[in-house]
């Protein structure tokens, strides 16, 4: 073994890096799960839009006009009427079981109140477990309320006597011209996929960290010469390298090939990412501290994967989290950068608007990286 003194910073960088390529834990870990979860997680969504979702129908008035509002909503290209049924209890059966997604339930006297100029209630629902079958099933149905409702007032105007060409006039003056802003096709991947890439970068980077870290500290190598800023900035500058590759696949390479809209400049997202990386890296290896078994930071951080990805916001609403786990969460890196990230590169915010969330990370690494080096002190000088 080389003695400390004629270990330079790149061969420190290039031993470290030895180690983490000939480790078939973290190896597989790092480059098989970055390629894996790139094609495994958004498989699913590639369907993007959620189209033809089937309707179950409770008519309880058998008129023409509540026949032909179930010809509408048929004819929508977002539902698709699979079946009619008696009641709202054999409806919600079919949900149950997978036959349909959504109900749609036409009142007693539906035609008649319509026509009388009385109002109307159509009820409506559908499964909630997916909020973009839930949303298509729900559109659907409005749409083919609003145009049963505009035939009765067509039909009332004529029946006072207007002109059809004003009466259609009447009805159409107000349209909606509806184009999203932030994600133009409406599907899944879009939406899923930029907050899911960074969080795989973040849970990948501190179970690498974490392993190499907790297989080293009862033995001896090139690592227990070292002193502890000299083992923390080699380590850093190593994985750093590697996800520099990592963060070039996913929001280059990745985000094009399932046509994720970018909205930032290559220059400005490389400026978020860098204390996010550094972040994360040297959380990992103050993490790393804590175990002395390479098991263990494998199994903690993976059962910590699914709260993290709730708290940072993109796949549930942070008014239905606890405040306590809100403010928790913001000692987790992934959790500022995937709200910046979304903010800066999916909705094109300005750089001043995310700035708090760019200094939030700068200020998360000073602290992990305080408490890194306490850490990998005491590991040194125990293994000495």
């Amino acid at each position: 073994m080389k003695p400390v003194q004629t270990m330079t910073f790149w061969q420190l960088v290039l031993s470290e890096l030895k180690a983490i390529v000939s480790d078939k834990a973290i190896a597989v870990t790092l480059f098989g799960g970055v390629l894996f979860y790139s094609v495994l997680y958004p498989l699913p969504y590639l369907h993007q839009v959620p189209t033809e979702q089937q309707l179950v129908v409770v008519d309880l008035d058998h008129s023409s006009l509540s026949r032909r509002l179930i010809r509408h909503a048929d004819a929508s290209p977002k539902i698709s009427v699979i079946g009619q049924v008696g009641s709202i209890t054999e409806a919600k059966t079919w949900i149950e079981s997978g036959r349909a997604h959504g109900l749609l339930v036409i009142p007693e006297g539906f035609r008649r109140d319509l026509l009388l100029g009385k109002g109307v209630t159509l009820s409506y629902g559908g499964d909630a477990s997916y909020f973009l079958i839930y949303s298509a099933v729900a559109e659907g149905l409005v749409t083919a309320g609003m145009d049963a409702g505009k035939q009765v007032q067509l039909l009332g105007m004529l029946a006072k006597g207007e002109a059809p060409e004003q009466a259609a006039q009447s009805l159409n003056s107000v349209k909606v011209n509806s184009v999203p802003a932030f994600n133009p096709s409406l599907g899944y991947t879009p939406y899923v996929v930029p907050g899911l890439f960074l969080l795989i970068l973040h849970q990948t980077l501190l179970i690498g960290t974490g392993i190499l870290g907790a297989g080293q500290w009862k033995a001896r190598g090139y690592w227990s010469e070292l002193s502890p800023l000299q083992l923390i900035s080699g380590r850093i500058s190593a994985f750093m390298l590697i996800y520099l590759f990592f963060s070039s696949f996913y929001v280059g390479f990745c985000f094009y090939w399932y046509q994720v809209s970018i909205q930032a400049s290559l220059g400005l997202v490389a400026l978020f990412l860098l204390p996010f990386l550094l972040a994360t890296s040297v959380a990992g290896i103050a993490l790393s501290c804590l175990f002395v078994r390479r098991d263990l930071p494998t199994q903690v951080l993976l059962l910590a994967s699914m709260p993290i990805m709730f708290v940072s916001g993109f796949v549930w609403p942070l008014a239905l989290i606890p405040e306590p786990l809100i403010w928790i969460s913001q000692a987790i890196p992934a959790v500022p950068a995937i709200m910046g990230m979304l903010e800066l590169n999916q909705m094109g915010a300005s750089w001043s608007s995310i700035m708090p969330k760019w200094l939030q990370l700068w200020g998360l690494f000073a602290v992990f990286f305080l408490l890194a080096l306490y850490g990998v002190s005491r590991r040194l000088k125990e293994s000495r």
